[in-house]
Parts: structure tokens; C-alpha cells; sequence
């Protein structure tokens, strides 16, 4: 079987219980319509109800070096980060290469 193509966008964050209805609102509304018309496709998202580790955890895929190399360099992910730090703490991201599955 051939393994899947292309990287993976890892977020990290931890959303508190006081700003959980702006946050929804903005990452449904814009952070992801933005990076999904950046090339990006959603994967996965997870939540984490106990224990020290940031309590999302949210998976992007794209097809190739080029689509990363796009939004790190744009005006749009940083202005769109900014906007996530308000909502959140601990934000933190990474590409890996994408295999399918959970990956961290």
C-alpha cells in the first residue's frame, strides 16, 4: 500500500472555558475557511479533557512543501495566529510529513 502524500499541519493550544464561544465562532467563521482556501484540508481535531497537555489539538493536510512554504510566508497566518492567541494560550505548530492516522 502506498503511503499518503503530502505534510501535515499540527496546532496545538489550550482553549479556557471563558473564551470557548468567541473561539468556536472565529475558528469555524475564518481561521479554517482561510487556511482550507490556502490549499489546507482539515483531518482531524482533538480534544483533551484531563491532564497537562494543551486540550486541542488540531490536524491540516497539504499537498506539497510549496502549500506550506505559501502560508508560513503570508501576511494571512500571521494575522490569523494573532487573532487565535486571543482566544488561547500555548499555541504551538508544526509540518510533519503526512501518513495518515493520529500523529503528533
Amino acid at each position: 500500500m502506498d503511503e499518503p502524500n503530502g505534510l501535515k499541519l499540527l496546532l496545538s493550544y489550550h482553549v479556557g472555558q471563558e473564551k470557548q464561544q468567541e473561539y468556536y465562532k472565529f475558528v469555524m467563521g475564518q481561521y479554517l475557511p482561510t487556511l482550507q482556501a490556502m490549499g489546507f484540508q482539515m483531518s482531524e481535531a482533538w480534544h483533551t479533557a484531563y491532564g497537562d497537555a494543551p486540550n486541542r489539538l488540531i490536524g491540516l493536510v497539504c499537498n506539497d512543501e510549496d502549500n506550506m512554504n505559501t502560508l508560513l510566508s503570508s501576511a494571512e497566518w500571521e494575522s490569523l495566529n494573532e487573532k487565535l492567541e486571543e482566544y488561547v494560550s500555548d499555541l504551538d505548530y508544526k509540518f510533519i510529513r503526512y501518513r495518515g492516522g493520529f500523529q503528533l
